[in-house]
């Protein structure tokens, strides 16, 4: 069962969540989650395949991010997120397996690690380590608040991106990328996400509260599993053994050729680890 749909949950302030919905409501329900900045889209392909694979699949837009409400406080704290995500959680009757990205996963290990009672029956953290890289951190920020006065054009757009993925070939046809962008009142194109998510929110993405989330992670008894980029520079090897030291049952799937967005930049291996690990685990 492929096709999806949009639906929308209510987070746990009554703010709108936005979501694509795919696959059978009977089978094993994956949450995907994307990173600050993104939106659900980024997920596309991960939700086809595992839809297909026999799971039931939401895929989520964050509060103030592609086609959720906005913030009116303009607050995107990770206990906010972790809120909202306990508010969708709520509405499935089964375990589900949680995959996150960047601030996706951070939302997932604060949300599982700090609940009370079991949340979820296995996390997935793709890029992310409780204490990250300063450089890396630095360089994602930085390109988040840089051209808040939009784009001109689409293809202004597609040659900030191509400067920050050199890596990736540029794209010759850019228009994919008005899934996360949006025309406004200015007459510019923006990114689809609340500006205040960076100009109140600094540290959400990437998140630099490692305190927040190694406390967090004396919580985390479920299956987990760190998909990385080897050519990240948020994760290091240094990072990710603190991070096997607090969660022992850690298993790490290294994807090379990939940087920190490890889906796009290797897709079929980020499934093919994803696929072998819920298989395991995410089964009923």
């Amino acid at each position: 069962m492929n096709d999806s749909r949009t639906e929308y949950f209510t987070g746990h302030d009554g703010l709108r969540l936005a979501a694509d919905v795919g696959g059978d409501p009977a089978d094993p329900t994956l949450i995907l989650m994307h990173g600050g900045g993104q939106t659900r889209h980024s997920w596309d392909g991960v939700m086809r395949e595992f839809a297909a694979r026999g799971y039931y699949v939401i895929n989520l837009d964050a509060r103030g991010h592609g086609e959720s409400q906005w913030s009116p406080d303009g607050v995107y704290s990770l206990e906010v997120l972790a809120a909202d995500l306990r508010a969708v959680l709520a509405t499935r009757d089964d375990l589900p397996a949680l995959v996150g990205a960047s601030m996706g996963a951070a939302t997932g290990l604060y949300a599982v690690g700090t609940a009370e009672q079991p949340i979820a029956r296995a996390l997935v953290m793709v890029d992310l380590v409780p204490r990250l890289e300063h450089e890396g951190g630095e360089k994602i920020a930085a390109f988040m608040r840089a051209h808040t006065d939009g784009f001109e054009n689409l293809e202004q757009a597609a040659d900030a991106v191509a400067a920050y993925y050199p890596h990736r070939p540029r794209p010759k046809d850019p228009s994919g990328l008005m899934k996360n962008l949006r025309w406004r009142d200015d007459g510019r194109l923006h990114w689809h996400w609340d500006p205040k998510f960076v100009q109140r929110n600094p540290d959400t993405e990437p998140p630099r509260f490692s305190h927040q989330l190694l406390q967090a992670c004396a919580g985390l008894t479920l299956p987990t599993l760190l998909i990385r980029g080897m050519q990240s520079d948020i994760v290091s090897d240094a990072g990710v053994a603190e991070f096997r030291a607090q969660v022992p049952q850690l298993e790490v799937v290294n994807v090379s050729g990939a940087g920190h967005m490890v889906v796009g930049d290797k897709n079929d291996a980020f499934n093919q680890g994803l696929g072998e690990f819920l298989d395991r685990h995410s089964r009923r």
